[in-house]
């Protein structure tokens, strides 16, 4: 049989033809199938790569950047703040911060990290959930200032074992005076919050950033603040660093020189211990704040990061309103303390003459109404300077009855009350100085005469705070020249003064009742210190009606002292508030202290200036001497 010949038809195929017909036709629609699946997978594949290699190469390349490089923030210092001579106020220390790094954070972990830290784990979550809309690489600051524990538990746990997704950063936290010293001057930093971002004065920051929030701090915060650094580094699919690519380094902010004196400050703060109130020293020549004490005060670093809400709480809860830096927001009545204005606006209006005099049997009735003098029987007929230096309220009340309520005004505006005095510390307080125009406004009402009695000896209405007080009198003192207050050295003349021009006879003549308070056994006498021309005026004013105060502690009198030193050029100005000490005469020595700290300290330094070697004798300076000789 021939292998090559063609098959018998005839034959037929038998029941094996078909079959092997059908599965013949079978395979070849696998191979087909297999043949396109594969061009399918192929062309997959293709427009893979070209969506990866070509199409986002850039943006694929940049999230596989992220994925091993890490940046992490070098915090800035906080600027240093000195008193006026250069020594450190407000320092920084090192400290510890942890972060958590979002691209290898697990959920699952979060529960384990808080507890490790003392944490709620929900303030984790909600800080997690705040920045879910920015970029992964951006670390999320979930403690600040790590004890040795919370160290020993990172170091323990941040491996890839553990929790690689913790990171713990060096950053520089606020040193604050003890004893809240100068605390509502300096003031305190702190995290900014939610609320604080809606703020315009916030604008710049992001959530979880340490700024200022009170005094000082706040104030210059944009000065204070520097600029971070960034640390870059590789690191492994677990988190651990591997290289270090690039370091740049943080600006730390710039330090500022108050105009306080550590010195008088430290005085101040002695003699105003266990009591409540403020003292207020100025220069009147310059404007500079050379001392502001304000008690009961609060610790500013309790504050440096968050406090926590049981401090927050005592302070809030505390009758005597730590938080309230009453130098430059207390309204309350001046007294007595007012009555040289009254004295100088009635010489400067005319209304009354040095010669002027008024019977005083201790007390005068007008309109309809007894008003009575401190001293019950009276100071009989006295002229201004007695007035002054016996601080006769029966002399005063018939000359505010004369000059009426708007030259008061008049007078007290341009001497700086009712109206802030500008000071570089954020929540100065305006106080309040009535008149006709201001009582129509406030309450729809008009003026009576019989109002103006209690005004005219620093009642009634009028409410100032230490601050304004130190600067009318500083401004007389100096002739009818207020410079603006100002917390920083470098401000000394950056504003032109507020001027007015006053007779120099009639000044003369309040600075002489002034200076007899304190050196002719006037009310101000404990004022008094052997060798310094020291001027004073003594003040007690009511915080309510005897009826209303009679027999309730929290309502005595308060207790005022307004002076300065020289008699002629003065160089200080020392305004004291003791809250319910009745009597003037017992804030007198306070200023005192204050006022003989400055004396004291400025002979010192001359002493220390004489005896300073002169300079070597160069040749150039002898050359110059032959030379012009």
């Amino acid at each position: 049989m021939n292998l090559f010949s063609p098959p018998n038809t005839e034959q037929g195929f038998g029941e094996a033809g078909p079959v092997r017909q059908e599965g013949a036709g079978f395979a070849a629609t696998k191979i087909a199938a297999f043949q396109y699946t594969s061009v399918a997978i192929f062309l997959f594949l293709i427009s893979g790569f070209w969506e990866l290699q070509i199409k986002k190469q850039g943006s694929y390349a940049e999230l596989a950047l992220q994925n091993s490089i890490k940046s992490l923030p070098i915090i800035a210092a906080r600027g240093k703040i000195l008193d006026r001579d250069g020594r450190v106020i407000v320092d920084n220390h090192s400290s510890w911060r942890l972060i958590l790094s979002r691209e290898t954070l697990k959920p699952e972990h979060i529960d384990g990290i808080a507890a490790g830290l003392h944490l709620d784990p929900a303030d984790i979550r909600l800080k997690l959930e705040r920045y879910r809309s920015r970029p992964k690489y951006e670390p999320v600051v979930i403690k600040e200032e790590l004890t040795p524990a919370d160290l020993a538990f990172v170091e323990s746990h941040r491996g890839s074992e553990f929790y690689p997704e913790m990171e713990k950063i060096e950053a520089q936290r606020r040193l604050y005076p003890q004893n809240g010293m100068a605390a509502h001057v300096i003031g305190y930093t702190g995290e900014i919050s939610e609320n604080d971002l809606d703020n315009p004065e916030y604008a710049k920051y992001e959530s979880g950033a340490i700024v200022g929030k009170f005094g000082i701090e706040r104030q210059y915060n944009d000065v204070l603040t520097g600029v971070d650094g960034q640390r870059q580094v590789i690191v492994d699919n677990m988190g651990r660093e591997r290289k270090v690519l690039g370091f740049k380094e943080a600006t730390p902010g710039k330090a500022l020189q108050l105009t306080l004196d550590l010195d008088l400050q430290a005085v101040a703060e002695l003699a105003i211990e266990g009591r409540r109130g403020s003292i207020v020293a100025l220069d009147p020549r310059t404007g500079e704040v050379l001392a502001m004490v304000s008690r009961p005060a609060f610790d500013p670093n309790k504050f440096r990061v968050h406090i926590n809400n049981a401090d927050w709480r005592e302070l809030m809860q505390d009758t005597g309103k730590p938080m309230l830096n009453r130098a430059i927001q207390a309204q309350l009545a001046p007294g007595s303390t007012f009555k040289p204005l009254m004295a100088l606006a009635g010489l400067e209006t005319g209304t009354v003459d040095t010669e002027w005099n008024v019977h005083c049997s201790g007390g005068a009735s007008f309109y309809g109404h007894y008003h009575k003098c401190w001293r019950k029987g009276g100071h009989g007929t006295i002229s201004m300077h007695k007035a002054i230096v016996n601080s006769c309220d029966v002399y005063f009340y018939t000359l505010g009855n004369r000059m009426g309520i708007d030259k008061i005004a008049f007078y007290a505006q341009e001497g700086g009350l009712g109206h802030r005095s500008g000071i570089d510390l954020p929540g100065e307080a305006e106080g309040t100085v009535p008149s006709t125009a201001w009582k129509a406004r406030l309450y729809r009402q008009k003026w009576y005469p019989g109002e103006t009695i209690s005004v005219a000896i620093g009642q009634g209405a009028l409410t100032v705070s230490p601050l304004q007080l130190a600067r009318m009198i500083g401004g007389i003192a100096m002739g009818g020249i207020w410079h603006k207050p100002h917390m920083l050295r470098s401000e000394t003349a950056a504003e032109k003064p507020h001027s007015w021009t006053l007779s120099p006879d009639n000044v003369a003549t309040v600075k002489d009742g002034m200076w007899g308070v304190v050196n002719e056994f006037g009310t101000g006498a404990s004022a008094r210190v052997p060798g310094l021309d020291i001027c004073g005026k003594t003040g007690s004013a009511q915080v309510a009606s005897n009826e209303v105060a009679k027999g309730n502690k929290d309502l005595k009198d308060n207790a005022w002292f307004v002076s300065f030193a020289p008699r002629q050029n003065p160089e200080i100005v020392v305004a004291v508030l003791f809250e319910g000490a009745v009597h003037g005469n017992f804030a007198a020595p306070a200023a005192r202290d204050v006022i003989k700290a400055y004396f004291d300290k400025k002979a010192a330094l001359h002493i220390t200036e004489q005896r300073k070697p002169s300079p070597p004798i160069t040749p150039a300076m002898l050359i110059r001497s032959f030379s012009q000789n």
